[in-house]
C-alpha cells in the first residue's frame, strides 16, 4: 500500500511529497514523537519549497543574464567606485518593481554595470518577477527579425509582459529612425506598467543626441527618466582588469 501511495503521488505530480513520503516510512522511528497534523506539514513543505525553488531557477533560465551567479551581497564597494550603498541596499527589497520605477546605471565600459543590473535581475528571480536580460543591439535585431516575419506585435507583446526587463549597452550605437520608433513603442507600453534597468556609457543628458535628437527622443526619454533611479559608478580601473585571470 505504501509503495501504491508513493506512486499515486508521483503520478499527480507531486515528486518532492513523495519523496518525503518515502523517507518518513522509511525512517518512521525518527517521526514516531511528530502528530499527524505535523508530519503531513513536513511533506506539504516538502513539496511547496521543491516548487519555490524549481520556480526561481526557470526564471533565472528564462531571463539569460550573462552570469546567472550575480548576487547582490557581492558587490564590492571599492573607494573609487563610489556606489551608492544605500540606493543599491534600498533596491533589493524588489519595491521599485512594485512601483513600477526604473533603474539607470552609467559608466565607463568593464566597469560593473551589467553585473550590478543582473544581480537586481535574478533578485528579482528570486522574488518571483518575470525578468529578462538583453543588450540592445540585440534588442532591435530581434525587431527586425520580427517585423520582417510579420510577428512584430507578437514579440513586442511578449516584452510586454516581463515585470523587470534589462537593457545593456544603451545606446552604444545611435539610434536609426526604425530603432528609435521601436523603442518608443517599447517605453510606452512598459511605462507605468513595469520596471527597466538601464546600463549605458552615457549620462543621460547626452540620450537626446543619441536618440536623433527629436521630438521622438523627448518622448522616449520622458517615459525613461522621470521614475527612474540614477547611480553614476566610477573607476580607474575596469573591474575586468582588477579580476583579470592571466597576470600582466
Amino acid at each position: 500500500m505504501k509503495n501504491e501511495t508513493t506512486r499515486k503521488l508521483k503520478n499527480m505530480r507531486l515528486p518532492a511529497f513523495a519523496e518525503a513520503y518515502q523517507k518518513q516510512v522509511e525512517n518512521e522511528k525518527e517521526y514516531q514523537s511528530l502528530s499527524f497534523h505535523e508530519r503531513l506539514a513536513l511533506l506539504a513543505d516538502a513539496e511547496f519549497d521543491s516548487r519555490h525553488n524549481n520556480n526561481i531557477r526557470r526564471l533565472i533560465k528564462n531571463a539569460k543574464f550573462t552570469n546567472s551567479s550575480a548576487f547582490l551581497g557581492n558587490i564590492e564597494y571599492l573607494p573609487d567606485r563610489h556606489l551608492n550603498r544605500d540606493l543599491l541596499e534600498s533596491l533589493a527589497d524588489n519595491e521599485y518593481i512594485r512601483q513600477r520605477l526604473n533603474v539607470i546605471l552609467i559608466g565607463a565600459t568593464g566597469c560593473g554595470k551589467t553585473y550590478i543590473s543582473n544581480a537586481l535581475g535574478v533578485n528579482a528571480c528570486h522574488a518571483g518577477y518575470k525578468t529578462r536580460y538583453i543588450r540592445l543591439p540585440e534588442l532591435f535585431s530581434e525587431f527586425e527579425a520580427a517585423r520582417v516575419q510579420g510577428k512584430y506585435q507578437q514579440l513586442m507583446k511578449q516584452y510586454q509582459k516581463y515585470s523587470l526587463m534589462i537593457l545593456d549597452e544603451f545606446l552604444l550605437i545611435p539610434a536609426s529612425d526604425t530603432e528609435q520608433r521601436d523603442l518608443l513603442e517599447l517605453m510606452e507600453s512598459r511605462c507605468r506598467q513595469s520596471s527597466t534597468i538601464i546600463c549605458s556609457q552615457f549620462i543621460t543628458e547626452g540620450w537626446h543626441e543619441r536618440l536623433g535628437g527629436s521630438a521622438l527622443a523627448d518622448s522616449i526619454l520622458d517615459r525613461v527618466i522621470p521614475s527612474a533611479y540614477t547611480m553614476i559608478i566610477d573607476g580607474d580601473v575596469s573591474m575586468r582588469q582588477r579580476k583579470r585571470r592571466i597576470p600582466e
